[in-house]
């Protein structure tokens, strides 16, 4: 007889209050996915259970996020036990959904036209051999863009199988070889080799994909190779080599090193040896040379000229309190 007291309706009004809360609750968790992946941070804690004093980055950012809004706030604390949406299982499935919708994103500002590829395997923390593939386009707006696509786990890292890997990621995204123009390697021989490389193995489907590896990469080692052949430069190098591993070997002998120059451009300011102004004699410290980065032997050298007399003072301390006759001499 009274219609709004029928179980029916009851129902009906339970159950939309329920579906409110629960894309309120669910809204919530994306929003802080959303957040973690932007900024690259872990999503679980070493100790998440309700006594625990940090229980992880998705769980605190939930926390304070209810904490301030109390419709979130009530939303979480109503929910069911089987419906809190923070079991890793649930994570993980939002986050794919995320990558797809990332990567559909990225294959509609590609559309119709072709790209080069660029490609690198790894080993990660888990022993497994992955294969990262990332997309080099021209957009629309006539602006290079360079995409990441996906990682693909190979069991194998043979020339072979790394196309296939490859192969099978392009056509999952309905992509093909064919449109391929240019491919970036490293000088691995799987990757770049004249016979039997990917390289190889792609041009020979399509030889338009011309393989491209960086000219400041291997003019860099080309370089070092030569002028290391020369021994009283090599013999510099190795010196520089030791300094930088002896003086930035631990952090008192940096805080030693950051003190006294401090000090020195204090005195220089004061009886005018330097100018002073925006962005000049800034902390600095030894920097260290690298065979493929391109220059940084040189900037080695620089850092070195600019800080000398700290670090002879540096020095002259370890050969006094060092901690074994090696680091003395």
């Amino acid at each position: 007889m009274k219609q709004k007291q029928h179980i029916e309706v009851v129902f009906q009004k339970h159950s939309d209050q329920a579906k409110r809360d629960y894309r309120t609750h669910l809204t919530a968790t994306i929003e802080c996915i959303r957040f973690l992946l932007r900024q690259g941070l872990a999503f679980r804690g070493d100790d998440e259970s309700h006594n625990s004093n940090n229980q992880g980055n998705i769980l605190e950012l939930l926390d304070f996020l209810a904490q301030h809004n109390t419709e979130i706030d009530r939303v979480l604390k109503n929910a069911r036990g089987n419906l809190k949406l923070v079991a890793p299982k649930i994570q993980k499935d939002i986050v794919r959904a995320a990558a797809s919708e990332t990567t559909k994103v990225i294959i509609d500002d590609l559309g119709d036209d072709l790209f080069a590829v660029l490609v690198d395997e790894a080993r990660e923390i888990s022993v497994k051999e992955q294969m990262a593939v990332c997309l080099r386009y021209v957009n629309k707006e006539g602006i290079v863009m360079e995409r990441f696509l996906g990682l693909v786990h190979v069991s194998s890292t043979n020339a072979l199988s790394l196309k296939v890997a490859l192969e099978s990621l392009l056509t999952k995204h309905n992509l093909s070889l064919a449109r391929i123009r240019g491919q970036g390697y490293d000088g691995a021989t799987n990757m770049q080799g004249e016979f039997n490389g990917l390289k190889s193995l792609i041009l020979k489907e399509n030889a338009c994909a011309f393989y491209v590896r960086c000219f400041a990469h291997q003019l860099q080692l080309a370089l070092v190779v030569v002028a290391k052949k020369q021994v009283k430069i090599a013999l510099l190098f190795n010196l520089l080599a030791s300094l930088c591993n002896i003086v930035g070997a631990s952090c008192k002998r940096k805080d030693m090193l950051r003190e006294s120059q401090m000090q020195k451009t204090i005195v220089a300011l004061q009886n005018r040896d330097v100018s002073s102004g925006r962005g000049l004699n800034q902390e600095t410290t030894l920097k260290r040379a690298g065979d493929t980065r391109w220059g940084s032997h040189y900037g080695t050298i620089l850092s070195l000229i600019s800080i000398f007399s700290s670090v002879v003072e540096v020095l002259e301390v370890i050969k006094e309190d060092g901690n074994n006759p090696e680091q003395r001499a």
